[in-house]
Order: C-alpha cells, then sequence, then structure tokens
C-alpha cells in the first residue's frame, strides 16, 4: 500500500486532519516524511495507529493513557506485551464500573423526584419530604 497523504489518512480513520497534527504533537504517530511538494506522507500502519488510539478512547482511555499503552507496547521486548494492558485494562474497567455505580445513584434520585413530582428544586430541597439527597449532600461535603 501507498503512503496516505494527510487528508486520504484522515478520512480513512475518521479524524479531522489537525488530530493529526496534535497526535504528532503528543507522540501518539510519528511525524511523516514528506512528498518534494512538502505534502505529509503517512505510512500505511498509521491508519492502524489511529484505530487503535480512537478505540482506545472509546474504551474510557485518556491520551495520556493511550500514549502510555502505546509507548508500552512499542518497548516491551523481553516481557509479555499484554501485561501491561491486562493490568490497566483491569484497572479501567474498575473506573468504568465506579462511574456506572455513581451513575445509577443519580439515575434512581432523579426517578423518585419524577415520581414526588418535585417541581421546584429550591421549594424541594427546603422540604422534609424531599427526595432528592440533599442532607447526604451536605454530610459528604461537611465530613
Amino acid at each position: 500500500m501507498n503512503p496516505l497523504r494527510s487528508g486520504e489518512l484522515a478520512e480513512a480513520a475518521g479524524v479531522n486532519p489537525q488530530t493529526l497534527r496534535y497526535y504528532e504533537r503528543r507522540g501518539l504517530l510519528a511525524e511523516p516524511s514528506r512528498s518534494p511538494g512538502g505534502h505529509r506522507l503517512y505510512p500505511p500502519e498509521a491508519l492502524t495507529a489511529l484505530r487503535v488510539i480512537k478505540t482506545a478512547q472509546r474504551l474510557g482511555f485518556t491520551l495520556t493513557e493511550v500514549a502510555d499503552l502505546v509507548d508500552l507496547g512499542t518497548h516491551r521486548h523481553r516481557q509479555r506485551a499484554d501485561a501491561g494492558l491486562q493490568r490497566r485494562a483491569s484497572a479501567k474497567l474498575a473506573e468504568i464500573e465506579a462511574k456506572i455505580a455513581d451513575l445509577q445513584v443519580v439515575a434512581a434520585s432523579l426517578r423518585t423526584a419524577l415520581d414526588a413530582g418535585c417541581d421546584d428544586l429550591a421549594a424541594c430541597a427546603t422540604t422534609e419530604r424531599c427526595p432528592l439527597p440533599f442532607a447526604d449532600l451536605g454530610r459528604r461535603a461537611s465530613g
């Protein structure tokens, strides 16, 4: 496969050309060679790299974490290449599951408020029958 120009690579990966330059600055993509006319020419492997980056982001990894994972994968010669990924994916899964649990609490609180017919947040917050966890929030903030 021939080298890809910025626009071709960006289109194939579903990103904009500025994203390519940003990823270069972050060290996620190697700086490409240039054509005699000055156009950036990316090797075909850059498309795979972009797909890995975008997939990792969809899985919840930050670009810093993606950079670490990419670096880990390319610089491990004698150790199992997936050992770092396994550990980091496990930690990310725990983080995501904690966020899901928090969101389930929020969803349950909103359902309760809807069921109770709360119409005015300020008025509801001052009543004992308010189903929203304003008292819990106050205890967390001061405790």
